[in-house]
């Protein structure tokens, strides 16, 4: 297993997008990096404290219902939707992609991930890379903002 400093670096959308359609099993993990969520193994929920079955994650595999649209329209919203959590859970909180067996659900209906092995960082011009992308579209998404703030017209 390596350690995640030695993870190499994806520095854009469209590397990161040849990652996704050359792979599968793919998650994006939120946090302070392999080499401190390998040692614990889980996640733990945040409301209750009960320790989970898997590392929280979200997945980047292409949906069925997806095929025939763009994958890196896909992929600039699985980032998207999900790129307010270094605001919210602190400093150090940085992207990366693991590769892993889900092994549940955690309380968001988050896959939980087992059997991980990170394959790299995501740089966070690839995070503004995402958000360019999802601006460009006609249709309002929304990030998953629990805050109640809305979305910047």
């Amino acid at each position: 297993m390596r350690e995640g400093d030695d993870l190499p670096v994806v520095r854009s959308l469209a590397e990161l997008t040849d990652l996704v359609d050359g792979n599968r099993r793919l998650y994006v993990r939120w946090s302070r990096g392999p080499e401190t969520d390998l040692c614990k193994v889980s996640s733990t929920d945040d409301l209750t404290g009960v320790p989970m079955p898997g590392l929280s994650a979200n997945p980047l595999d292409v949906e069925r219902w997806w095929e025939g649209h763009p994958l890196k329209l896909w992929v600039a919203r699985r980032l998207y939707d999900y790129a307010h959590l270094p605001h919210e859970k602190g400093p150090g909180i940085r992207p990366w992609v693991l590769q892993g067996h889900e092994t549940g659900r955690g309380p968001d209906n988050e896959p939980l991930v087992a059997e991980v092995h990170p394959m790299c960082w995501i740089d966070p011009a690839v995070i503004d890379e995402a958000r360019a992308e999802v601006d460009k579209q006609h249709n309002d998404w929304g990030p998953l903002d629990r805050t109640g703030r809305s979305r910047p017209s």
